[in-house]
């Protein structure tokens, strides 16, 4: 799953969002190392649909159009979980074999030699 990806649907786990919601989410959750584009977003929505991944959950009509909520569903939350906990699998990896690499007496950030 590509970071984008995860945090569209890291976003939408606590309630549906509108495309607008979504992008200034995204920018939010990855302290603004990811900044999605309408197109990117919407092409993202349209596969993560495909997918069954995530739903519409409804329409409203805002100043004459129509905003669209999407919201995560049961099959993207399990994908969600799988894949947070593939990360948190990860960065354990990392933070060991980073231990391994450190003189005695250095740190990493969060890790102590």
């Amino acid at each position: 799953m590509q970071e984008p990806t995860f945090l569209i649907l890291t976003a939408l786990a606590a309630q549906p969002l509108h495309g607008y919601g979504l992008i200034q989410s995204v920018t939010e959750l990855s302290r603004g190392d990811v900044r999605l584009r309408a197109g990117t977003l919407y092409g993202a929505l349209d596969r993560l649909a495909d997918q069954g991944l995530i739903e519409v959950d409804h329409t409203e009509e805002v100043n004459g159009r129509l905003r669209r909520y999407y919201r995560l569903s049961d099959e993207g939350a399990a994908a969600l979980a799988e894949h947070a906990d593939r990360l948190r699998r990860n960065a354990a990896a990392a933070e060991t074999q980073l231990r391994r690499r450190l003189s005695p007496g250095m740190s990493f950030v969060g890790v102590t030699a």
